[in-house]
């Protein structure tokens, strides 16, 4: 599916994006157990290009480095100085670096697949990555408390101090719903929708600029020009999205592993 995707029948009527866009039929191995479809197939270029970057960027290190050896290694200190320093500490910063680097860059490419031509949706759109990271996130944040302290992770996370005993029949479950349950649907949920929304914009901009200036043309051209306009602007915005998700998933489950790990606990 381009993003330059047919917009009208027959009758002339322009057709938006649809959420059916989000659930292509398979293009390989069709009837099998190995079923792929598109989503997929932009997800095995995402990772191949990420560990691509990687191995160009890293196979020569140099003491003086070269511009893109530079620009991964801005990318690799920006995780963790201002993720994993800042949040953790520079002890338990360096036990969690490798996971919060992984999702952070995982899903950065995963998101820009949404703005490069001919891929044009983003891995992370559909829910399986956005999910399975969001309960790596929440294992690695049980994990973490467990691992600081066994006997009183769990108490202080339910019965938090200071509240008096009577009130813990109301604070308790709302602790339990907010630490255990809400988490990791809100990660998902916050990366997700996103990256959902800002390729129907993107659609609609595109496919509406080739309705304009294909199918009804005159005039209604100078509306394609307009919506075109407006295409790129939000390609241009869609691009800050999704470094910004990235950002925020990664920043949000070191969060949640510094409360983890915080000294009460």
């Amino acid at each position: 599916m381009n993003l330059l995707v047919p917009t009208a029948t027959e009758d002339g009527e322009f057709h938006g994006p649809s959420i059916e866009e989000f659930f292509p039929g398979p293009l390989l191995f069709e009837g099998t157990d190995f079923e792929v479809n598109r989503i997929i197939l932009v997800r095995w270029v995402a990772v191949i290009a990420l560990v691509l970057v990687f191995w160009l960027g890293t196979r020569r290190m140099k003491v003086v480095p070269g511009r893109f050896q530079s620009l991964v290694e801005m990318g690799l200190d920006m995780v963790r100085v201002n993720i994993a320093d800042d949040l953790l500490g520079k002890k338990d910063g360096k036990r969690f670096l490798p996971i919060l680097t992984t999702m952070f860059f995982m899903i950065l490419f995963m998101n820009l697949t949404g703005v490069i031509p001919f891929l044009n949706i983003a891995g992370t759109s559909v829910i399986g990555v956005p999910l399975v990271l969001a309960i790596v996130a929440y294992i690695t944040f049980i994990y973490a408390g467990v691992k600081k302290s066994p006997k009183n992770f769990f108490k202080n996370a339910l019965f938090p101090s200071g509240v008096p005993w009577p009130v813990y029949i109301i604070v308790t479950p709302i602790e339990f719903i907010s630490t255990f349950i809400i988490r990791p649907i809100t990660l998902t949920l916050r990366l997700m929708m996103n990256m959902i929304v800002g390729h129907l914009l993107l659609v609609l901009f595109f496919a509406a600029t080739q309705f304009f200036v294909f199918q009804l043309s005159g005039w209604w051209t100078i509306l394609g020009a307009g919506t075109l306009a407006f295409g790129l602007a939000f390609t241009l915005f869609e691009v800050l999205v999704a470094v910004l998700q990235a950002y925020v998933f990664a920043l949000l489950t070191a969060v949640y592993i510094q409360l983890a790990v915080a000294e009460e606990h």
